[in-house]
């Protein structure tokens, strides 16, 4: 789920940037707030490790502030600190012998309409939990892709330079992820009515 004050990576360009090259702690806190907690999130789908995770994040942005004065070379920010929370990651991983990354999904989140009646809300609770368990259920890089995706909302260009591979992997993958959650919903819920499978697909 998005953060309300979560900056896209152009305003991260054009608000902050200066300003933490210039040393403004301020800046660099609201940095740190608006991307945190997804890179937190990214992190632990890597390790494992609650507090490794926060230690890992904690770790890129002390990092980031020692170098703040090359802060204005970096094109894109936001991807920048995945790659870094990425790649500090891996070195974590590398040190604990760790051979599996599995990406777990606390939620996808779903809006259910207030005004549905409470027969239909039981049906749209259900298939959020269906819907829980089919990206439960995706290979480890798919799942990856998925949450980048859906659930930090970057674009297929961005989450290819976070995990280095071609555009056309993400798209194939969430093609994969998409048609998976759509059938392992489809198999235990077929009596759906047909207003609810539109609902369904959209938010897919």
């Amino acid at each position: 789920m998005h953060l309300k004050n979560e900056l896209e990576p152009e305003e991260i360009s054009k608000s902050l940037k200066e300003d933490i090259t210039t040393g403004n702690e301020h800046a660099f806190r609201q940095l740190y707030n608006s991307v945190s907690k997804q890179l937190i999130e990214f992190a632990y789908s890597m390790v494992k490790e609650r507090d490794a995770a926060f230690d890992i994040v904690d770790d890129v942005f002390v990092r980031l502030w020692k170098n703040r004065l090359n802060v204005c070379t970096i094109i894109n920010l936001k991807v920048y600190l995945y790659k870094a929370v990425k790649n500090t990651s891996l070195n974590y991983i590398s040190k604990k012998a760790r051979e599996n990354i599995n990406e777990p999904f606390d939620h996808i989140d779903i809006q259910i309409n207030n005004g549905i009646n409470p027969e239909n809300k039981m049906i749209m609770s259900e298939i959020y939990e269906k819907i829980d368990a089919a990206v439960n259920s995706l290979p480890p890089r798919c799942k990856i892709i998925f949450k980048l995706v859906r659930e930090d909302g970057l674009k297929y260009k961005e989450v290819a330079e976070v995990l280095n591979i071609s555009e056309n992997t993400v798209d194939a993958q969430m093609v994969i992820a998409v048609h998976r959650i759509s059938e392992a919903v489809r198999s235990d819920f077929n009596f759906i009515p047909a207003n609810h499978s539109k609902k369904l697909s959209k938010k897919l």
